[in-house]
């Protein structure tokens, strides 16, 4: 498990600053098959045998953002989640980013 998923998120008030695509790459190694598209948001895609697991997924996403209060854009189609991940008071990447990636990848572990 990655050491961001062991961390928390901090509440964003706007102002902060967008992470640089060089703190961005880094973070970025500590994740698994995420993309980072256009330095904007990051964004994964899962691939599930039936429509009951991807819905299943979709509500543990669901209770993890809940749980540390930042949302991620999620699409689902029949055995397909695609997760997309950006700071919306930002417009853009923050540390918090990743480590909500991180998160939904380290339950998908216990899984």
């Amino acid at each position: 498990m990655s050491e961001l998923a062991n961390k928390q998120c901090v509440p964003c008030r706007g102002g902060v600053p967008p992470l640089s695509e060089k703190a961005q790459m880094e973070l970025l190694l500590e994740l698994k098959d995420w993309q980072i598209i256009e330095s904007h948001h990051l964004s994964k895609k899962y691939s599930f045998a039936s429509f009951a697991e991807g819905l299943a997924f979709v509500n543990t996403v669901a209770q993890i953002a809940e749980d540390v209060d930042h949302h991620p854009e999620i699409y689902f189609s029949f055995r397909d989640v695609t997760l997309d991940i950006w700071t919306h008071k930002i417009d853009n990447l923050t540390e918090n980013d990743f480590v909500l990636a991180a998160k939904i990848d380290a339950r998908m572990e216990q899984i």
